[in-house]
């Protein structure tokens, strides 16, 4: 088939998912972004591109992107990427554009790493998270955009990241490394029926950003690739994760707004964040908060979650330093399976930029709903540790049933700091949440 008959093929199928999701009934994120329709369409193959898996592709690629950008059709343009193994260097996107992948086409990273674009650091970071200075800029980036699509017919985007894992265990990063994908003061945002694999660093980073639908992707990384987070909203609003896979390093969606005093005088938030049926492993966290969150975190949903081979099921985290208010965080219906720590709440995780963190900027906890969660073969139930000059408040559990081995009782839980309530819990919480006088915080929904 040519590409004029392809591409009349994707206005099809992306008129069926969204015909099929609505007949469905399901609640899904399709009112946050809608999915625009582009009647200008272009190949990476009209402007060069050879998808042989040896060939280097940035030349199409930022070709391609600058006719997108400069020509402006009237409803934006989808870039299509037919069947084939596309290398290339690190590329910007720009607004009102479609990245779309064909079944079986890859747009692979080029594994020459002493070309990749250095960028500044995120102004709420104060330097790279990994190294002082800068950082690698994302394989994909966005900055400043609007109106950008990246789909497809589960082509995949792969970040060939061994070279920078071995950087980072034989200590020669000189930077921060890149992103997978990472949209900046961006808005307007879908991602979706792509998959991603063998990320750099993390894998889908959305920072200072709003309106954002990550939905019907699959993240994979070896568990044991370093700070391959699956997909990290950052200093963000309105964003909508559903419908998932993620198999990685470390946590699968961890929610973020910025470090110690740097968070702070920046003092932009993560608010209004949805996560729904998302399943996956990882040596780390399944569902976090944190532990970066000197910006705040607040109005946060994560349900219907199924986790297996997991360090942590449910992780909020946070230090001093950090500064920011966590609070009206509401994790329900997950069931886990083979985990080390089903649930942890706790204020003495994560390292700090420097030396000038304010060790009086405490961050502030409450309002912490988790209900409805059922796990079998978890090692130890929970853990919830405060800080003794903030402690956390109004923290309910409900309805959560952790099972150890067959055979065998796992750890209790451990409380410190911390106050609210519980019911129906097993096995039995620490008395700081079980008294008759705080029960009654279980029954009061935000």
């Amino acid at each position: 088939m040519n590409n004029r008959g392809m591409l009349t093929l994707i206005t099809v199928a992306i008129v069926f998912l969204q015909c099929y999701c609505a007949a469905a009934g399901v609640v899904t994120c399709s009112g946050i972004v809608p999915m625009a329709y582009r009647s200008d369409k272009i190949s990476i193959t009209d402007f060069g591109g050879v998808g042989d898996g040896r060939t280097l592709n940035t030349k199409a690629f930022r070709e391609a992107i600058y006719r997108i950008q400069h020509l402006r059709r009237r409803g934006g343009t989808l870039l299509y990427i037919p069947p084939g193994e596309y290398v290339t260097e690190a590329f910007n996107l720009t607004s009102r554009m479609t990245l779309y992948l064909a079944r079986g086409a890859v747009i692979k990273a080029t594994q020459v790493t002493s070309n990749w674009p250095l960028i500044d650091p995120l102004p709420s970071y104060g330097r790279g998270r990994e190294r002082p200075g800068g950082r690698y800029m994302s394989f994909i980036h966005g900055d400043g955009l609007h109106d950008v699509i990246i789909t497809g017919e589960n082509g995949t985007i792969d970040g060939q990241g061994d070279v920078w894992w071995n950087m980072w265990r034989q200590r020669t990063l000189q930077y921060t490394r890149p992103n997978l994908v990472e949209f900046k003061d961006s808005r307007g945002i879908i991602i979706s029926n792509v998959i991603f694999k063998n990320s750099p660093f993390w894998n889908i980073h959305p920072v200072y950003c709003s309106n954002v639908v990550i939905r019907y992707v699959t993240i994979l990384a070896p568990q044991d690739s370093p700070n391959t987070d699956g997909i990290d909203p950052d200093s963000s609003s309105h964003v909508c994760i559903e419908d998932s896979y993620i198999s990685t390093g470390d946590d699968l969606v961890a929610v973020k707004s910025g470090w110690d005093q740097y968070g702070i005088a920046y003092g932009r938030p993560s608010n209004d964040i949805t996560i729904r049926r998302v399943t996956g492993s990882s040596p780390f966290a399944g569902i976090a908060v944190g532990s970066e969150t000197s910006g705040g975190v607040t109005n946060v949903v994560a349900e219907h979650i199924t986790l297996f081979n997991t360090g942590i099921g449910i992780h909020l985290k946070t230090n001093i330093g950090r500064g920011g208010i966590i609070r009206n965080i509401t994790v329900s219906n997950v069931y886990m399976e083979n985990v080390r720590k089903g649930i942890k709440i706790a204020g003495d995780v994560g390292d700090h930029p420097d030396e000038n963190y304010n060790p009086n900027a405490l961050p502030v906890m409450k309002h912490i709903r988790i209900k409805n969660v059922w796990g079998v073969k978890v090692q130890q139930a929970g853990l919830i540790k405060g800080l003794k000059g903030s402690p956390f408040t109004d923290i309910c559990l409900a309805n959560i049933h952790l099972s150890g081995s067959t055979g065998s009782r796992n750890g209790p839980w451990t409380c410190s700091d911390v106050s609210g309530g519980a019911v129906q819990v097993s096995p039995s919480p620490c008395s700081e949440l079980i008294s008759g006088s705080q029960t009654s915080v279980c029954s009061i929904p935000f």
